[in-house]
């Protein structure tokens, strides 16, 4: 049974190759679950995760961390092509804001 804890982020969608629903979970890229409803789906990946994570504790692997319980700092390196940097840069100076004020406006939408 999946544990009660369980704060891995998880998703449900629909694979047209397989013609069934998939179940995935984002710190377990590795695994899926596949069944004929969203509901068994879900409750196929949450226990999948649990037993493997069952199997990682008694193997002493290292757990991976929920996403949802990291600490972000907000500041991550994006490489963008220097005529783009340049338009974003343009547009920051026309708007008087910042260039990462114009960057992370346009990445939250």
């Amino acid at each position: 049974m999946a544990q009660k804890n369980d704060k891995y982020k998880y998703r449900v969608t629909w694979s047209e190759d397989d013609n069934e629903y998939i179940g995935l979970c984002a710190e377990f890229p590795s695994l899926s679950w596949l069944a004929d409803s969203p509901e068994r789906s879900l409750k196929g990946i949450r226990k999948l995760v649990a037993d493997v994570l069952s199997d990682m504790a008694n193997n002493s692997e290292a757990i991976p961390e929920p996403i949802a319980i990291k600490n972000f700092s907000g500041k991550f390196m994006v490489r963008v092509p220097p005529d783009v940097h340049r338009k974003l840069a343009i547009q920051a100076a026309e708007s008087g804001v910042s260039l990462n004020r114009i960057v992370s406006s346009k990445l939250s939408q």
